[in-house]
């Protein structure tokens, strides 16, 4: 029993891992437009839910995948019933929604706190977790909002004023309850979106005179 624990947490490790490489799509954000981004990630989302679909579909596909990456999935990504996408496929189909919907300077704090909180949350959470909190652990949320706060510090700001730092940090305590709340959707989904939604309200409520858009006007 012990044997498969810790080869279970050695792969989450190596999802985790895999999962930290997808910091590399708010770093390069930054750096480019969003019609560049989207140029890139759209395709790059498009080739994945393809890869995805014909696993599920296509029976020689999907022994093929397995024998590859099949150490990678989750036990709900393997199942036959619920036909599930893998989680890579939800990173890239969020990072999409994300910077579609909101200005820059929010999508790279939502989407950093997503890969970041969310591998911490996770390692952490399923090797120490011993306190309930909402549907996960307490130790687990407890390193998602601290390393979400650590994000926020380094995240860029559109003024660097102290208002903005509390606005992402409350932000980030949203995003810690919605991931700990265990909605019925991939929290690669609902984890940025939702942090997105709020921090962008804020935004409007506390700094309506700031453009929040300069980040976007500077490529």
């Amino acid at each position: 029993m012990s044997s498969s624990v810790d080869y279970s947490y050695t792969a989450e490790m190596l999802r985790k891992g895999i999962h930290l490489a997808s910091l590399s799509i708010p770093v390069v954000y930054f750096f480019v437009s969003r019609e560049t981004a989207l140029t890139i990630l759209i395709p790059l989302t498009i080739a994945f839910a393809m890869t995805d679909v014909a696993r599920l579909l296509h029976p020689a596909t999907s022994r093929l995948y397995n024998r590859f990456f099949g150490f990678l999935l989750r036990q709900h990504e393997r199942e036959d019933k619920g036909r599930q996408l893998t989680g890579a496929t939800y990173v890239l189909l969020s990072a999409v929604l994300c910077v579609l919907i909101f200005p820059k300077v929010v999508v790279i704090t939502a989407f950093a706190i997503l890969i970041v909180s969310d591998s911490a949350a996770a390692l952490i959470g399923r090797r120490f977790g011993r306190r309930r909190f909402l549907r996960k652990s307490l130790e687990g949320s407890s390193a998602f909002f601290t390393t979400a706060v650590i994000v926020v510090l380094l995240a860029p700001k559109i003024a660097y004023l102290p208002v903005e730092y509390l606005l992402a940090i409350v932000s980030a305590f949203f995003g810690t309850i919605v991931e700990a709340s265990g909605i019925p959707l991939d929290d690669n989904l609902t984890i940025p979106i939702s942090i997105g939604a709020v921090m962008w309200a804020l935004y409007a409520i506390l700094l309506p005179h700031l453009d929040v858009f300069l980040l976007d006007k500077l490529v």
